[in-house]
């Protein structure tokens, strides 16, 4: 789909760009091979194919939750730039 000068002024405007000639004629042609790709793809046919089918068939792979010990408190806090006792001192967010 070739997009004309009005249409990728309209665009920019709507993105609130403020483009220069050069932009235009380049933004337009790069929109335009976009346009192109999405049209290329709506002309694919996917009857048949369920909407949720994946390239790559994998499970997620879990562990369980339990609690450990990974990282010792005072070397968690090290780099803090506040710390209260063994937690992080951070500014108040809510009244």
């Amino acid at each position: 789909m070739k997009l004309d000068t009005a249409q990728v002024r309209h665009v920019a405007k709507l993105a609130r760009l403020a483009l220069s000639p050069e932009e235009e004629a380049t933004f337009g042609a790069q929109l335009s091979q976009v346009l192109e790709a999405v049209e290329s793809l709506a002309a694919i046919d996917c009857t048949g194919v369920p909407p949720t089918v994946f390239a790559v068939n994998s499970v997620a792979h879990t562990r369980p939750d339990e609690a450990r010990d990974e990282l010792p408190v005072n070397e968690a806090l090290a780099n803090a730039p506040q710390k209260v006792g063994t937690s992080f001192a951070i500014p108040k967010v809510i009244e």
